[in-house]
């Protein structure tokens, strides 16, 4: 019954969608602000009703309702209970339901927090959030169904796939798909300001805060699935260029450029054209990822679905999506005339600079994934694009990225001095130079001198632009905490954020220029040494009973210069339900770097292959992506996003533009 219920609310959720879809549309258009009104209760009603499906979801995932096929096929009565609500959406239908419960959300969100929105923009934008939402529930009714029936019901479920059974995992979808459906709001509002012919600092203000937060849950989402590939897959490595990696990267690489581009539009009424075209591709890459990831046209631990019938039907939404609104823009962008003008060195230049080379480095992602699904297509032969591809092209691009972050920030609106802003930096110069002398004495390593030297520039000119803000050697103490009161809660976000990128670099640099890796057969008591450390091998303890798998755990025994360091134990599982094996790896992390231990299968004399790791700084990089999106959330505390801007008085001529 409950199944039924889920499915139910479900197609009733349908209707709501394309009524909202419709009349608020047709409302906004005629000036009907009765019409127009009912935006806002068809959004919460929709959401309640998606809401009411995934939750009916959840239950019969917490009760083992092995009735349902979905149910059966992903979970099991012995899978913790932390791992039955994760299976929820870690198959094809389940995440396609959290995808529209998450699409509800943010048009429920936007009627709730919208009371500053002119009428006809908010009923225009809710409109196409539902057009949207049809289109993603017709997929799951017709092609993706999480309610089927299975009969004879079977005594048990086939269980979870085991490489998802980790907390990382648990978490790591709901944040992805909170920032990937997230930018569906900024799509839409610029839909609704194409219609209306009018983008201006008011509706940057108002779609600043929605893209900011799409773009903070997508930090955190790749973070997470970084971190759990890297302790998790055994391989010792956080990012492979994996193509499913690369459909996550793309809308947030597009996310980025559009959070500065909305600055630019808000601060000088410029960009305008470029910013809505921005606030497209973003969500067609979102798109694109969702095709990617559902329709099985790559293999992958990431990817669900192999029914080519899916496949179609969302490469469909993602023509009519992404198609449409092309159209749309190159139709309506002409209106969109762009007020402010700057000089080319101004704090606008550095961002229509940085802008432009995000949106090529998102090319070259975008093309060094598909690349091998068009040979592949055009039968012209099996090619892979991977990491030295990736990494000759996407990293002179993110250099120059870098160096104008702490450049950009320390220049004028309008009309910029350089001499002056690079005057500011000469702290931050001086310490850039220390630390890539400093590393190529260490490594004599050019590439990891050089990024360190840019990591060094951006952390200190970040800082210095902090300190130019408050003045604490020229104020007293005081005036300074009285200033530093004063200052938007965007601008220290942004100094996290790019702080915090600083660190990921750091730690990237670290984590690829001097990784140690050994891989060896090795008897109990055997010593290895790793990157300076003593790693002796005490043996395999075989049979360790876990939740549901049994595991042969390995014991090594750290120490450096003699000195106890820890005692590592990774494992070999296998799981039960279903029965698969797994690695997974030990990990003793410091603030300089993580030894990393894996163990292997055993051999006919007795001895186990094992991997043994030093990856220097690698913990930076994920504490370093977790201030990154500090900063967009401290930036979401900004006191002008919660007051939006001054409300229009009533034309009673024109009630449209309110």
């Amino acid at each position: 019954m409950i199944a039924e219920i889920g499915h139910f609310s479900l197609i009733l959720a349908l209707f709501v969608a394309l009524f909202q879809a419709v009349f608020p549309l047709i409302g906004a258009a005629r000036g009907n602000r009765a019409w127009m009104g009912v935006a806002e209760p068809a959004s919460f009603a929709q959401f309640l009703l998606v809401a009411t499906s995934f939750g009916a979801l959840t239950w019969c995932y917490v009760a083992s309702d092995f009735s349902v096929l979905n149910v059966a096929q992903n979970s099991h009565t012995d899978k913790p209970m932390l791992y039955k609500i994760a299976g929820v959406w870690a198959n094809h239908e389940g995440s396609m339901l959290l995808w529209i419960f998450i699409l509800g959300l943010y048009g429920a969100a936007v009627s709730w927090l919208g009371g500053n929105l002119p009428p006809a923009l908010r009923a225009r934008a809710l409109s196409v959030q539902a057009m949207i939402a049809v289109g993603f529930i017709l997929f799951i009714l017709f092609t993706s169904n999480p309610f089927l029936r299975l009969d004879p019901v079977p005594a048990n479920g086939e269980g979870l796939n085991p490489l998802l059974q980790d907390p990382g995992l648990a978490f790591h979808p709901p944040f992805l798909y909170l920032g990937y459906v997230g930018f569906s709001m900024a799509f839409s509002f610029a839909i609704a300001a194409l219609i209306e012919g009018r983008v201006d600092a008011a509706w940057a203000r108002w779609v600043r805060p929605w893209t900011l937060a799409a773009w903070c849950f997508l930090t955190l989402g790749i973070g997470l699935g970084s971190w759990w590939a890297y302790y998790t897959l055994g391989w010792g490595g956080w990012w492979y260029w994996d193509p499913v990696e690369n459909a996550s990267f793309m809308p947030w690489l597009a996310g980025t450029a559009l959070v500065h581009s909305l600055i630019v539009v808000e601060r000088r009424d410029t960009l305008k054209a470029w910013t809505v075209l921005l606030a497209i591709v973003s969500f067609s890459f979102s798109l694109l990822g969702t095709f990617l990831v559902r329709s099985g046209v790559l293999t992958s631990v990431h990817s669900f679905a192999s029914d080519p019938t899916r496949g179609v039907f969302i490469l469909a939404l993602l023509a009519a999506v992404t198609g449409g609104s092309m159209a749309l823009f190159f139709l309506r962008a002409p209106r969109l005339k762009s007020g402010g003008l700057f000089a080319p060195v101004s704090r606008e230049g550095s961002l229509v600079l940085n802008n432009v080379l995000l949106s090529s480095a998102a090319g070259v992602v975008l093309l060094g994934t598909l690349y091998p699904l068009f040979m592949d297509v055009l039968d012209l032969g099996k090619i892979s694009v991977g990491p030295p591809f990736f990494n000759a092209v996407f990293v002179p691009l993110m250099v120059p990225v870098v160096f104008l972050m702490a450049l950009g920030t320390q220049m004028s609106w309008k009309r910029g001095n350089l001499t002056l802003a690079l005057r500011q930096l000469k702290v931050a110069g001086v310490a850039a130079l220390a630390a890539l002398l400093l590393t190529w004495a260490m490594s004599r390593s050019l590439g990891a001198s050089a990024a360190m030297g840019l990591a060094t520039w951006l952390f200190v000119g970040t800082i210095s632009n902090l300190f130019n803000r408050l003045k604490p050697s020229r104020l007293s103490l005081s005036e300074v905490w009285r200033r530093a009161a004063g200052v938007p809660l965007s601008f220290y976000g942004m100094i996290l954020a790019h702080a915090g990128l600083a660190l990921v670099i750091v730690g990237i640099t670290g984590s690829t220029a001097w990784k140690t890796e050994k891989i060896q057969v090795m008897h109990s008591g055997d010593t290895i040494n790793v990157a300076g450390y003593d790693l002796a091998f005490k043996g395999v303890e075989e049979g360790v009973k876990g939740p549901n798998y049994i595991a042969a755990r390995a014991t090594f025994t750290a120490s450096k210069n003699g000195k106890f360091i820890a005692d590592l134990k990774p494992e070999k599982r296998m799981y039960e339900m279903p029965p698969r094996p797994t690695t997974n790896a030990a990990i003793h992390t410091s603030a300089f770097g993580d030894l990393y231990a894996v163990i292997g299968d055993p051999n006919e004399s007795g001895g186990y292959v094992t991997r043994l790791y030093y990856n220097p700084l690698v913990p930076w990089i994920f504490i370093g992506a977790g201030v990154v999106a500090l900063g967009g959330l401290v930036s979401l505390g900004d006191r002008r996003y919660r007051v939006g801007v001054p409300s229009h008085k009533v034309n009673p001529k024109n009630p449209v533009h309110a």
